[in-house]
């Protein structure tokens, strides 16, 4: 058996059987299988495709490349939730707290960008000290003692998908199907949660760009879920236009807070639909019932102050937060109303400024990103600002945007 094989298989659209797929990841793994080959059998998976068989094969192989995390020792359902992740997405920031003021334990375990913005972990380590490293040990107690804890892939912990994701944010695989959902299932499995919520982001600024791809990556994971008895819920929410306000890491924090401290609009709306579901799988009880304890706990002030105690507990400084004083503004040439701000331009144009990574090995600027100042709906007159970049410190020469990339004003 060799590798080169392998990749001609899958290149000409035949299903590779178990033994060949651990040949080539755990060959990866071990450094046997090297990255220019490895890219060349995800780009043939990307074109060709995974049977559900292949998908199921792949899912074991990236669970047992590792541990499995044990908390039958934490009392109470505990509760996962992932997004598949979009310009701007800074949902875990938000809900993770809440659902934990709620009373319901929140095992998160993380990854860092995959595309062009930042990663939860890339977001939360723009918080001077915040450890996104915790040993088995530091995690569970954090579960025990706040219900609430995240943290990046252990090096115990599929640590195939680990290697496998930062291959894939470079080499233009993010997209398959059968990858997203290889990665997302045996990262939830093997943290040990009881029930999976999964946020599946659709359009130009997602990974699944059309609701078609949406609908087959939600029964692939469900499937997925039953296969290993953890009940699993997919919502598919929409990433046509960015999810709030900010993009980029430092700028994303904040937005979350300004959320948990009570800010209204279409990302505090999908923070409650997304917390309430996870309340109601948790505690078997109504939407009604669920919705009205998160609204408790965000009005109370609770989940911000379990946001702080979560920070504080993992070793971060809230109040170290940077923000790029070097700004630039682009100004509107036309007047009307905004009708749709192109979430993927927006997400590349972040990436160039240092929020995201073009190669695994570039390292994000967590003070830099995108600011929208003006959102789908709203009145525009020419000259007003349409949206706020956050250069770094470095950036000397104006980047003379055209407004007309995006935003459709009419």
């Amino acid at each position: 058996m060799n590798i080169i094989d392998i990749i001609n298989k899958k290149r000409v659209g035949l299903e590779l059987n178990k033994e060949e797929l651990e040949y080539a990841f755990n060959g990866y793994l071990k450094g046997i299988v090297k990255d220019y080959q490895m890219s060349s059998l995800l780009m043939a998976i990307c074109i060709k495709g995974m049977s559900e068989k292949e998908t199921f094969d792949l899912v074991d192989i990236f669970i047992k490349s590792g541990d499995v995390l044990d908390l039958s020792s934490i009392p109470g359902i505990k509760v996962d939730k992932h997004s598949t992740g979009g310009i701007g997405d800074k949902i875990t920031l938000i809900i993770a707290p809440i659902v934990a003021a709620c009373g319901v334990v929140v095992p998160k375990m993380s990854g860092r960008g995959l595309g062009y913005t930042g990663g939860t972990i890339d977001k939360l380590e723009s918080i001077k000290g915040f450890n996104v490293s915790l040993t088995e040990e530091e995690f569970i107690n954090a579960l025990k003692t706040i219900k609430l804890a995240v943290t990046g892939q252990t090096a115990n912990l599929c640590p195939m998908d680990k290697a496998i994701y930062a291959l894939r944010d470079v080499t233009g695989t993010t997209s398959s199907i059968p990858l997203i959902a290889s990665s997302i299932m045996s990262k939830k499995i093997a943290g040990g949660a009881d029930k999976i919520l999964i946020d599946i982001k659709c359009g130009n600024g997602a990974l699944m760009e059309n609701m078609d791809d949406a609908l087959k990556l939600r029964e692939i994971m469900e499937k997925i879920g039953e296969y290993y008895g953890k009940e699993t819920i997919c919502e598919i929410s929409d990433m046509n236009t960015p999810l709030g306000s900010n993009i980029g890491n430092s700028l994303e924090v904040i937005e979350a807070m300004d959320v948990l401290h009570g800010k209204k609009g279409e990302l505090t709306d999908l923070a409650i639909k997304i917390a309430t579901e996870m309340i109601k799988v948790s505690k078997d009880i109504t939407v009604e019932e669920a919705k009205n304890e998160v609204i408790f706990a965000i009005n109370s002030g609770n989940a911000f102050k379990k946001f702080l105690e979560f920070v504080k507990n993992q070793g971060g400084d809230i109040n170290s937060l940077v923000v790029s004083t070097n700004i630039e503004t682009v100004k509107a040439t036309s007047a009307g109303e905004v009708k749709k701000i192109n979430a993927l331009n927006i997400g590349k144009l972040s990436c160039s400024l240092g929020a995201g990574r073009i190669n695994k090995e570039d390292t994000i600027d967590y003070s830099v990103g995108i600011v929208l100042n003006k959102l789908v709906g709203d009145k525009v007159n020419i000259g007003d600002t349409l949206f706020t970049m956050y250069k770094k410190q470095s950036e000397v020469n104006p980047l003379n945007i055209n407004p007309d990339d995006y935003y459709e004003i009419k």
